[in-house]
């Protein structure tokens, strides 16, 4: 029973709070800006419980908790405006239509940015409290015969960047390795006060993601040495936290380029399924690893809500970017079928994502039945 409810309750514990506080994001911008919040809500369907402030808002918690929204006066399209004639002076001043644009795409973007500050901060607390998990970028032992035995590397080298990005911890090289199986790469290296530059291909290697699915990553046959948890100052914390965060953004990023450039499998896409095993599996392992995935999950939230898609928080500011190039809103019509274009391929990945989650339950339960 516990092997259900542990992802169950850790996937509500993990993602609740990515999602209020990427809506209080757009709520607090929209409220800055005397937009009237008419609803917050965490999770769609019928309500569960809630109530109403003094402002008017409704907060409330609902049946489905994978999302949530926060409904703002005069937002029934978000790209067009509202008829003056319907609204009086006192409703004009609290719409959200009749905001500069400056402000509209303020309160859209302040969704994603509130997600990746949140990783900023909770990363921040968990390494000045708990510590930072450590490891230095230096080489401690080879594996003969392999791809960096081949290239020259050796041991008490020091990394110092890999496919054109520092790094200054073992973690980070083998991320970022990882992402490059087979893929020509650059990396710096440090050895007795100068830098190296050398060229290398991580080596091809069929892994497990830990679900029960088969992934492709990247080797090249380093070790470096035992973990190690650094607590830090809040100066010092809060700077780690930034690198972290942008690491993590870096590597996202990288993924989701290779996927769509097919040089990574899309196999490796995750729904709700895969994150409710990995938030259970980071919760058995200890509460600096659920602080860890949930810093992950809330870059991925933000970054992935500012994609260029309709319906998403970046479809919205595209339309912003063309109505501050061309000084007016996109013809209705486009903004329709871009709504409708983007409503299909959310729907098509949702989807898609969910059959991988699917598929790897069924091939663990395939292995139980008859290879163990």
């Amino acid at each position: 029973m516990s092997e259900i409810l542990l992802p169950i309750i850790g996937l509500l514990v993990v993602l609740t709070p990515l999602v209020f506080v990427h809506e209080l994001g757009h709520y607090w911008v929209a409220r800055k800006n005397g937009v009237r919040v008419e609803v917050f809500s965490v999770g769609f369907g019928k309500e569960i419980f809630g109530w109403t402030d003094k402002l008017g808002t409704r907060w409330k918690f609902s049946l489905i908790p994978l999302g949530g929204y926060v409904k703002m006066f005069g937002q029934s399209d978000i790209t067009s405006e509202v008829d003056e004639s319907f609204l009086t002076n006192e409703e004009q001043s609290v719409s959200f239509s009749h905001k500069r644009l400056g402000q509209r795409a303020a309160i859209v973007a302040a969704g994603p940015i509130a997600n990746i500050l949140f990783a900023v901060l909770i990363l921040a607390i968990s390494f000045s409290t708990i510590g930072q998990s450590f490891t230095p970028a230096k080489i401690t032992g080879i594996v003969s015969g392999s791809v960096a035995d081949e290239a020259g590397l050796k041991e008490d080298d020091f990394f110092v960047e890999v496919a054109g990005s520092k790094v200054s911890r073992f973690e980070e090289v083998a991320q970022l390795v990882q992402l490059h199986p087979g893929i020509p790469i650059n990396i710096s290296i440090q050895r007795e006060g100068s830098i190296i530059k050398i060229p290398i291909t991580p080596s091809v290697v069929i892994a497990s993601d830990g679900l029960g699915a088969e992934i492709k990553i990247g080797r090249i046959g380093v070790r470096g040495t035992a973990r190690e948890f650094i607590k830090h100052g809040p100066i010092e914390a809060v700077w780690q936290s930034l690198r972290a965060t942008a690491h993590l953004s870096t590597v996202m990023v990288t993924g989701v380029a290779q996927i769509i450039s097919g040089d990574r499998s899309a196999k490796q896409l995750g729904g709700p399924i895969r994150i409710a095993q990995i938030s259970g599996k980071a919760a058995e392992t200890g509460i600096a690893s659920l602080i860890f995935i949930a810093a992950l999950l809330s870059v991925n939230l933000g970054l992935i809500n500012l994609l260029p898609i309709p319906l998403l928080d970046g479809g919205h500011l595209l339309f912003y970017a063309y109505e501050f190039v061309f000084r007016a809103p996109p013809h209705p019509k486009v903004v329709d079928i871009g709504l409708k274009l983007g409503l299909v391929l959310l729907i098509s990945l949702m989807l898609f994502a969910t059959y991988n989650d699917l598929e790897g339950i069924y091939n663990d339960l395939v292995n139980d039945l008859f290879v163990k």
